[in-house]
């Protein structure tokens, strides 16, 4: 957990220095720097902003680099500075450190913000961002596969991008750099595939409470953006002429995907028509896919603290797990009272941290119902102080 957060120079936060609880909230007007305070705890833990790609956007104008400093509860420090050009410095307990996700493993952030509610009409990469999310929590050789997988795919593709007529000695490069893709996808696929079963049940719980008339009928399902009942390096030939007439590779681990599926109750007994089954997306409200992609995050944590908790049990440690991190952005402008009731009283039983912007302090009678002692927080102008 956070217990000081220490942001420089980004965007409008020239230098806040907050002290953190298990539940803060942060109240302030539109454009006050209340977003910009979760994007650098999202920074932090991620090596990346939820806002934008390019750091010149988010470094303040004529600083050299933004900033972000936390202290963790165990007593361990965690450092990142981005500079303008994209520059970075990683920094854990005061020695550098050359993997963004070293500091992601000690900080799981979850973020619940206005931008992600379209992820269900989106492209693939928000979703199969939230399943490897989970994996990378959960299962411990996967990152390593995913950053071999990806360096192989990165090479394969400048290859495809280079020349549409491969010489001989290319061909026979492009066979090896397949035959470890294909090794490395069987992996991912392993442990994506794993964890996809275990969240299920906790994603049909969140459903029940957020969703309760559809609760019978929307379901996940994950494509492994690959045919697995076949070897991956021989698809990858038999498609490399489409391959290099496009310039990139069409199938394989990077194109997996999770859909959310709508079905109707049952088969139509008088017509005999089957149960109708479609994309989730097509049937809801907006309103609804709102309490959708909330319920799709909300039953992230459950399962991965249960998970860290039976890995306690089956091999005690000493090690200390880290602490989940919640970001919820500007929550009250897109959930209706029963949502955001049912997500702050789930919150608040759940041994996670979180971080909550409002506009207005409407939201305090509902969070002094589930937090004893939250840390209440003004900003306005960039400048953070006690509510």
């Amino acid at each position: 957990m956070i217990e000081r957060l220490q942001v420089s120079y980004l965007r409008n936060l020239s230098q806040v220095n907050m002290q953190a609880a298990a539940c803060n909230v942060i109240i302030g007007a539109n454009g006050s720097g209340k977003t910009s305070l979760l994007e650098a705890i999202f920074l932090l833990s991620r090596g990346k902003s939820f806002r934008h790609s390019q750091p010149k956007r988010y470094v303040q104008h004529h600083q050299p680099a933004a900033t972000a400093h936390a202290k963790l509860s165990d007593g361990s420090t965690l450092a990142i500075q981005k500079q303008a050009d994209a520059t970075t410095v990683l920094r854990l307990n005061q020695s550098t450190v050359y993997n963004q996700s070293i500091l992601t493993e000690q900080l799981p952030t979850l973020l619940i913000d206005p931008s992600t509610m379209d992820m269900l009409e989106q492209g693939s990469a928000s979703r199969r961002q939230l399943l490897d999310w989970l994996v990378f929590h959960m299962k411990q050789g996967f990152h390593p596969q995913w950053v071999a997988y990806q360096r192989l795919l990165k090479q394969r593709n400048s290859l495809l991008k280079q020349t549409k007529h491969l010489s001989q000695s290319q061909q026979a490069e492009l066979k090896s750099w397949d035959k470890g893709l294909a090794n490395h996808a069987a992996l991912i696929h392993h442990y994506r595939a794993s964890i996809f079963e275990a969240w299920q049940p906790y994603f049909a719980q969140s459903i029940a409470q957020l969703l309760p008339t559809y609760a019978q009928q929307l379901s996940l399902s994950y494509s492994p953006g690959y045919d697995v009942s076949l070897p991956f390096d021989e698809q990858l030939q038999e498609r490399l002429p489409q391959d290099l007439q496009l310039g990139y590779t069409r199938i394989g681990s990077h194109r997996a995907d999770v859909h959310v599926h709508w079905r109707s109750d049952s088969a139509d007994i008088d017509t005999k028509l089957p149960a109708l089954k479609e994309q989730a997306a097509n049937i809801l409200s907006r309103g609804e896919k709102k309490l959708l992609i909330t319920a799709l995050r909300l039953s992230q944590l459950p399962l991965l603290l249960n998970s860290l908790e039976t890995a306690d049990t089956l091999q005690p440690t000493n090690q200390t797990h880290a602490t989940p991190v919640v970001l919820l952005d500007d929550i009250t402008a897109e959930l209706d009272e029963r949502a955001l009731e049912i997500l702050l009283a789930t919150l608040s039983r759940l041994p996670c941290q979180v971080f909550i912007t409002s506009l207005t302090d409407d939201i305090v009678p509902l969070i002094n119902k589930y937090w004893s002692a939250p840390n209440m927080f003004h900003m306005k102008q960039g400048v953070l102080s006690a509510y």
